[in-house]
């Protein structure tokens, strides 16, 4: 038996982000990836143009079938587009006992589009963010959920907030090479990678399903976020240009 990771997130239908970049990650990295979609997207490589939300009864219904199916092993949560949606999972959560829960809080697409209501983002601080292991924002992310002006300050402040861990990514930040902060209970990893050339789409939920299947095979926090980042530069690195806007990490092996 190999684990399931449960993913909760939206679909993107140029595959470059969303639940197919979910899918393609757990599966490459040798993990099963059960599914429940939270909303349908107009979006392509270029940029997001409107969010179609799931019907919140219709997200539960999806959860409760699985959980009663199978055993997650991790729980990776993506695209939540309004609070009703992020609310229909908490009692899911809530059964899901000793379970590692990673949110990737995805407010922005790479290309500057809306993704999430703004009204998203107090339920994320004080209802989702209080019952994940990982919260893994990118940098504007991570500054937007706590009102910091950097990365350390941003960490220390979700951890605050009750996330176990947190992973700030600097892929959009002004630096010469990509610097990641883990900030958890055993201290503060800050992590480095040679800056790749161009724009991408679909690094964030990369990583954090990446992130989600190593926990799901049994590392702890700091050797599954390396782990994550790895996975995470090496598709970078044999990118994708299917489309006419930003590559796409290539997942697949």
């Amino acid at each position: 038996m190999i684990p399931v990771v449960l993913v909760i997130s939206g679909h993107d239908p140029s595959g470059g982000a969303g639940q197919i970049a979910d899918i393609q990650t757990v599966s490459s990295l040798g993990a099963h990836p059960a599914l429940a979609i939270t909303a349908l997207t107009e979006q392509d490589t270029r940029n997001a143009y409107a969010v179609f939300p799931c019907p919140p009864e219709q997200v539960t219904a999806q959860l409760e079938r699985l959980i009663v199916d199978m055993r997650p092993a991790a729980v990776k949560i993506g695209l939540l587009p309004n609070v009703a949606v992020a609310e229909s999972i908490l009692s899911i959560l809530d059964r899901l006992d000793d379970v590692p829960i990673v949110i990737d809080p995805v407010l922005i697409a790479s290309g500057g589009g809306a993704l999430a209501e703004s009204d998203l983002v107090p339920v994320l601080k004080r209802q989702l963010i209080p019952r994940c292991t990982v919260v893994t924002p990118n940098l504007p992310e991570a500054l937007a959920l706590t009102g910091q002006s950097d990365a350390r300050a941003a960490a220390e402040t979700l951890l605050k907030l009750g996330a176990d861990w947190a992973l700030v990514t600097g892929g959009d930040a002004d630096t010469i090479d990509v610097e990641n902060l883990l900030l958890g209970d055993s201290g503060v990893t800050m992590t480095r990678w040679a800056r790749r050339p161009g724009k991408f789409h679909g690094t964030g939920c990369t990583l954090a399903s990446a992130l989600a299947t190593r926990l799901a095979q049994g590392h702890d926090v700091p050797a599954a976020a390396a782990a994550a980042q790895a996975f995470v530069d090496e598709s970078l690195a044999s990118a994708l240009r299917p489309g006419t806007g930003q590559a796409i990490p290539n997942r697949q092996r």
